[in-house]
């Protein structure tokens, strides 16, 4: 790695490198590193960016450092290299030739570039503007600098202003001092940019001074003949003609392998993403635009994307957009106050109903649509968007979508339910059941009540999750709600509700179940509903349903005389699970009034009540 260390003599800092490594050659690549670092920053974010401020006053005080020990530094210029004394001391990372301010000079014809003593932090700053453009509002005020063409190149802006401290030479300049007679690439073949001088500058005085005798060697000659005239009539020479008439077009050679390099970069510049493309612009625009107008234009245009992205469904790049806005302010600390509103007016459209609406309507569109990035839009949206998203909920139809809106909902909405318990009445089955599993999530007992409304829900779906979530948020208390939901038509409902209530966290009065178990149409049910019946009325009734099932053990009937035994059967194996005193004596009458199979049925119950020890046998005159 290479360090720095500082002369006592006031010398810049030189890179402290390894033997045989020019060090000057070393400083020189650190300095180019900050240039390329001061232009790119210049070119997309503006000279008045703090970044490529910053990035421009290092390389110009390592610059004027240098310059004042060495005077000038002159760089020769080639595609996309830059040269100090035969050594590359620039040239950019793969794929990034656009980029380089190498190439970027090199197209525009210049061959070597000098810094020279006395260099302006003013004179600097116009070079990089020269070099990328320069944006509206970026440049200084100076008379010269406004009358440029948008579309001049870097050589008629820097001739334009004149420089002392930054001179140039250019390709035509190289062809004109050849004499006229032969081009660029005939120069590079025969050796002429390649030899041994200090700088091009020099070889071109050298050339220049060359040519003057020349010239008054061929204004003699043509004195001796006619005027006008060369030998054999002609007029002048077939040199000087093709000198009046040569177009000024320089150009340079391209090789095999550039020319596929470039072929590559254009197809790669085509295939790009217009979209992605039009992003960078508008963030570059963003980020360096001081125009009040223009940047009231911008936030508009921004709107419009984010109209655009919505309806396209590109959740992703609307995240990155939306990330990006938010930190505008922090890119942008001297927005004023018209375009932070404008700012702050993105974001609350988001939840507008037409978007709302376009949402749904490309998820439904497209259902295997990928819904990586909604969650981030949905999630910005502020609490006047519940509505909305709940409205948006209802009408999607697959499950994956359904679900990255309640998971929005999950967190917007815990602070404001009352859209959420409003929808329990809705009659649309799936969206009920969403807003069931939202409010399941939340865990808060006091939506029990707004849940009870779903058991009256015409849909038995509905009804069967609607007990699950009430069961969770209310796990004990007063049971008699469940207990009628014994009426419902829904089996699988009346057995949830049983299953509930047979966990022994509910009480129920026997004065609840009578309804149920001493209608008719009781013996009608299934043996697994009595089954589930009975064990949920022992545990919410206990001992007060005792004398209904003594009841049913001594009850002689000619009607339905086989579905009431196996009622009375059930009734003893029931009693001999509760085994209180008042249970276990009416087993003991059971198995003295009642049928045979309802007395073995007793007996059976209390000698495994009695195994269990729970309570001791009653006597019989107790009983």
């Amino acid at each position: 790695m290479e360090s720095t260390t500082s002369q006592n003599d006031g010398a810049p800092l030189v890179p402290f490198v390894k033997g045989g490594v020019d060090p000057e050659v070393v400083a020189i690549k650190q300095l180019l590193k900050l240039l390329d670092k001061a232009a790119k920053s210049a070119r997309t974010y503006g000279t008045k960016n703090p970044v490529a401020q910053r990035f421009f006053q290092q390389f110009y005080d390592g610059l004027t450092s240098h310059l004042a020990h060495h005077t000038r530094l002159a760089l020769l210029v080639q595609r996309d290299q830059l040269f100090f004394r035969d050594e590359v001391v620039y040239q950019p990372e793969r794929d990034t030739t656009g980029d380089s301010f190498a190439f970027k000079m090199y197209s525009d014809g210049i061959r070597e570039l000098t810094f020279h003593q006395g260099l302006t932090p003013a004179d600097l700053s116009f070079f990089l503007d020269a070099l990328w453009g320069m944006p509206s509002g970026e440049a200084g005020s100076d008379d010269e600098t406004e009358d440029l063409e948008d579309d001049d190149d870097i050589v008629t802006r820097l001739w334009a202003k004149n420089l002392d401290t930054i001179t140039l030479v250019t390709a035509e300049e190289l062809v004109r001092s050849s004499g006229y007679g032969l081009d660029e690439l005939e120069l590079q073949i025969q050796g002429y940019m390649s030899m041994s001088v200090t700088s091009l500058r020099e070889l071109l005085d050298r050339e220049r001074a060359m040519a003057v005798p020349e010239k008054e060697n061929q204004t003699a000659a043509g004195q001796e003949g006619a005027p006008g005239l060369g030998s054999g009539g002609t007029t002048g020479s077939g040199t000087s003609r093709n000198r009046r008439f040569q177009a000024n077009v320089v150009g340079y050679d391209v090789s095999q392998e550039e020319h596929e390099g470039l072929r590559q970069e254009i197809q790669r510049e085509t295939a790009r993403d217009a979209t992605v493309y039009i992003l960078d612009i508008l963030t570059a625009v963003l980020a360096s635009e001081s125009s009040s107008a223009l940047l009231t234009t911008l936030f508009e245009v921004w709107d419009s994307v984010l109209d655009g992205l919505i309806r396209a469904g590109q959740w992703t790049l609307l995240e990155t957009v939306l990330t990006l806005l938010q930190d505008a302010e922090a890119i942008r600390p001297d927005l004023p106050d018209a375009h932070k509103q404008q700012l702050a007016g993105l974001f609350e459209g988001l939840s507008r109903p037409e978007r709302l609406k376009a949402i749904g309507l490309h998820l439904n569109r497209a259902p295997h649509a990928k819904t990586e990035g909604l969650l981030t839009l949905l999630l910005i949206m502020k609490q006047d968007s519940i509505q909305g998203l709940c409205s948006l909920l209802a009408g999607l139809e697959g499950p994956a979508h359904q679900a990255v809106v309640m998971e929005a909902l999950q967190t917007i909405a815990r602070d404001h339910p009352d859209p959420i318990v409003r929808g329990l009445t809705d009659k649309r089955p799936t969206y009920v059941r969403n807003l069931l599993t939202l409010l399941s999530r939340w865990n808060d007992p006091r939506f029990a009540e707004s849940v009870e409304k779903t058991l009256r829900h015409p849909e038995s779906a509905v009804r069967r999750e609607g007990l699950r979530v009430l069961a969770a948020l209310r796990p004990s208390g007063n049971g008699t709600k469940l207990v009628g939901l014994l009426g419902d038509s829904d089996e699988t409902v009346r057995l949830t509700a049983m299953k509930i209530l047979a966990t022994g966290q509910y009480s129920a009065g026997f004065s609840a179940w009578a309804p149920f178990v001493t209608a008719d149409d009781f013996h009608e049910r299934s043996p697994a509903e009595k089954r589930a019946i009975y064990l949920a009325l022992k545990q919410t009734a206990a001992d007060e349903a005792v004398p209904y099932w003594q009841g049913v053990l001594t009850e002689w009937s000619w009607t339905n005389r086989k579905k009431k035994e196996e009622l009375a059967l059930l009734a003893a194996d029931i009693l001999g699970k509760l085994a209180t005193p008042p249970a276990l004596a009416a087993l003991e009458l059971g198995q003295k009034k009642g049928g045979a199979a309802v007395r073995q049925a007793c007996s059976a119950a209390l000698a495994t009540a009695n195994r269990q020890h729970r309570y001791p046998m009653p006597s019989a005159a107790n009983s």
